[in-house]
């Protein structure tokens, strides 16, 4: 079981995660909404696709961008379409 922690609170708790270059995806299901707000940002991967990000708040302490996910991977990342992954802080044990 992986979970995704940051500023004392579980952003995401899986069995289920895909590993992928080195980041561990969770589906969407085990992500704990009250934490995330949709972000503007968005950056693009040659085989992933373009990537659209949360940001993360936790008792008023905002981590911007720290999460992102794929709404319309490419054909080669279709397993990890909505999954979301972390960085910026986020702890994933």
């Amino acid at each position: 079981m992986k979970k995704a922690t940051w500023n004392g609170a579980t952003l995401a708790e899986s069995d289920r995660t895909i590993v992928v270059e080195g980041n561990h995806y969770f589906p969407s299901e085990a992500i704990n909404q009250e934490y995330f707000q949709s972000s503007n940002t968005h950056t693009s991967c040659p085989w992933k696709g373009q990537a659209s990000y949360y940001n993360i708040v936790v008792e008023g302490k905002e981590n911007k961008d720290a999460a992102w996910y794929y709404p319309s991977a490419k054909e080669k990342a279709q397993n990890i379409e909505g999954y979301v992954a972390f960085w910026r802080g986020v702890k994933v044990d």
